[in-house]
Formats: C-alpha cells, structure tokens, sequence
C-alpha cells in the first residue's frame, strides 16, 4: 500500500464528521463525541501517538496498547459523566501528548505491562476529560460511542503510518513523535 492510499483512506475516515461540521447534527451526542478527540490537538496527538507507538512494538503490544486506551478511555468517559473530576487534568493530558511523543520518538519498548500501565494512566485523563464535556441534551452512549469510534480510528491511522511505509521512512515517524513531545511541553508549559 502506498503513502498516497494511506493518506486517502485516514481523510476518508474524518470525512464523516466533518460533513456535519454545522450546528444542527449532533443532537444524540454521536458527532459530538466524534469531533471531541479530532478537534482537539491535545487528544488529536496523543490518539495518534497511541497508533504509531503500537505498531513501534512487537508481539502482543501492538494490539494491547491501543486496546488499553480505547478500554481504559471508556471507562474513564463514565466516570466523567458522573461528575469525577481527576486533579490536574489539563496536565495530565498534556503530560501524555509529552510522553507519548517521546515514547515514539525513542522508538522505546518497555516491558508490556509498563506500557500497557502508562496508557492505561493516560486513556484514563482522556476519558474524564471527554466525559465532563458532554453536551447538553445529548446521549451519553452515542457520544461515547462517538470518541470511541474516533479514537479507534486516529489509533488505527498512526498504526497504518508506521507499518506501511518504507523502512527508510522510520526516522519521519521519530520526528513526528519528537514534534509532538514538543508540543506535549508546550503545552504544559501553558
């Protein structure tokens, strides 16, 4: 598969939430929930990051970790729709973009359950945050399963980068993971 068709197919996937980019279609939380992780550059970097570190690894990591966070996520958007709020969320998050970014970056390979543990930790900030944000009026469980989906997806496409491209290309994948530890600082920062 070439860089061209991957390109497609990941604007093929936001396509659909960006058709409904007006106010007037999310009434059942569904495009809501979709728009939260991709319009956001916090929850956008880390989603992605989550994908390219994955396909980074080998053996069971490479499902797991991306698995993890969609899991953990979830359970992280109830408890935010009940109200939970995690100290320092903002920083939380932004501290995964840092992490994430690094981690890809250094192309590192913890042992599983260390990684598996840290994104569990970041999926968890994530899901709060995406839980708190709720619209009014809308389904909890349509939006949910909107983040989800969206989430599944950005994972997906950072995975695709990572193992089609050509090996030559690895060291791209490095400085994207570099650039967006930079911005994870940056964002703490602020």
């Amino acid at each position: 598969m070439t860089l061209k068709r991957i390109l497609g197919a990941m604007a093929l996937l936001l396509t659909p939430a960006l058709a409904f980019a007006h106010p007037g279609h999310g009434d059942s939380g569904l495009v809501a929930g979709i728009s939260h992780p991709i319009g956001g550059l916090d929850h956008l970097l880390a989603m992605v990051a989550v994908g390219l570190w994955a396909a980074q690894q080998q053996g069971a990591a490479r499902w797991a970790l991306p698995c993890t966070f969609v899991g953990t996520m979830l359970i992280g958007g109830m408890l935010g729709f009940e109200g939970l709020e995690l100290p320092a969320l903002e920083s939380g998050i932004a501290a995964s973009v840092l992490a994430l970014g690094l981690a890809v970056a250094l192309a590192v390979r913890p042992p599983l359950v260390m990684a598996v543990a840290a994104t569990a930790l970041f999926a968890l900030f994530h899901g709060v945050a995406h839980g708190l944000e709720l619209p009014d009026m809308s389904s909890p469980w349509a939006y949910a399963a909107g983040f989800v989906a969206a989430t599944a997806a950005l994972h997906a496409a950072g995975y695709a980068v990572v193992r089609f491209l050509p090996q030559a290309a690895a060291p791209l994948v490095r400085v994207a993971g570099a650039a967006s530890a930079a911005t994870g600082a940056w964002l703490l920062a602020g």
